[in-house]
């Protein structure tokens, strides 16, 4: 008889028909997913290299291989060739015999393009696949806001994961431990919350060195909002910890000798599961907001990193002129945090404890 390999809690299982149930935050879900899963394969989509090229007899796949200077294909320079002149080209020249195949959108998020002979805002023009526009430099907005959207996501998760670490850990202590420990780690807390976030924010990236590799600045920036982000998930998790500490079955984990990081991590931290699902969501929705925000103000991910708050800076600034950018922006940004919001809804409602709590 086949074992199966994973087997949910039937309660669990429980909370998750629910979800499932709830339409509007299941399909929510399953976009964001899609999204992400299609964002992976962002350079197939999306990027100024062609997936093929067929060119003298060979087969080459700049998508995943080193450039190609524009000599291998005719050209007379030695940077890496235009692979949207090379396949313009190849069409009007039959003689040639050669194709190529670019992504859906064949420009990549930090390519200018010139529109008048001159790099400025361009309309939304399908013949040159500018299905968005360009931004005021001659950047394809889709492309901005593709690979804008998939950091803004990866940004989230990132923020999230270190934040229940931290809070989770510290509000699991606070909780179990109470008593002085718990009063002297109330007070820091509050002292450290006074702190204010957006002067941390300008003192930091203006005291960091333009020499830092991007990377390094963006993970400086989740590094400082993670930092004043923790306190709020320390509250929840020590009035989760404070009432599952109490119940019978952690009495009977200390009776029958189990240490303290088994009954925390085993028995405690299985129990609050319902708390650090239902606020996931929000904390994902809280750091998209907050790196929107702070790229708004220019003090978010460095230049020339695509964002959505970097793209409606623009577009306020040339709302008249140009309200394809702003219109592309914010349609987008209330899009993914709408998604988000009927997820966080519905996980709230299916890991609801009232809904299946087995106690009177």
């Amino acid at each position: 008889m086949a074992i199966p390999f994973f087997k949910l809690n039937p309660l669990t299982a429980k909370k998750l028909r629910r979800f499932r149930a709830i339409k509007r935050g299941y399909y929510s879900f399953l976009m964001i997913v899609g999204f992400l899963v299609i964002s992976a394969a962002a350079p197939l989509l999306v990027g100024n290299r062609a997936l093929f090229v067929k060119y003298d007899s060979q087969m080459y796949t700049p998508v995943f291989t080193a450039f190609h200077p524009g000599t291998d294909f005719g050209f007379d320079y030695s940077y890496e060739v235009n692979y949207r002149d090379l396949s313009d080209r190849c069409d009007a020249e039959p003689e040639l015999k050669c194709s190529v195949v670019m992504p859906p959108v064949p420009y990549s998020a930090y390519e200018m393009s010139a529109y008048e002979g001159v790099f400025k805002p361009e309309p939304p023009n399908a013949a040159k696949k500018h299905y968005l526009g360009t931004d005021t430099t001659g950047r394809d907005i889709l492309a901005r806001l593709f690979y804008g959207t998939r950091i803004a996501f990866v940004f989230a998760i990132a923020f999230m994961l270190a934040v229940y670490a931290i809070g989770v850990a510290i509000g699991c202590m606070m909780g179990y431990f109470g008593g002085l420990f718990d009063l002297i780690l109330q007070r820091l807390i509050e002292i450290w919350s006074n702190i204010p976030f957006l002067y941390m924010v300008i003192i930091v990236f203006s005291v960091i060195p333009s020499t830092f590799s991007i990377p390094t600045r963006i993970a400086i920036l989740l590094l400082v909002l993670v930092l004043f982000s923790w306190t709020s998930m320390t509250y929840y998790m020590r009035t989760a910890t404070y009432k599952e500490k109490e119940r019978d079955y952690t009495a009977a984990a200390r009776i029958l000798g189990a240490n303290t990081s088994r009954i925390i991590f085993r028995h405690i931290l299985p129990n609050t599961i319902s708390t650090l699902v239902t606020f996931a969501p929000f904390t994902i929705v809280s750091a998209i907001t907050s790196i929107t925000a702070l790229d708004f103000l220019g003090y978010g991910l460095p230049v020339p990193t695509p964002s959505l708050g970097e793209l409606l800076k623009q577009g306020t600034a040339t709302l008249r002129t140009a309200p394809w950018i702003v219109a592309s922006a914010f349609g987008t940004l209330v899009i993914i945090l709408t998604l988000v919001t009927f997820v966080g809804e519905a996980v709230r409602e299916s890991f609801d404890p009232k809904k299946f709590t087995i106690y009177q």
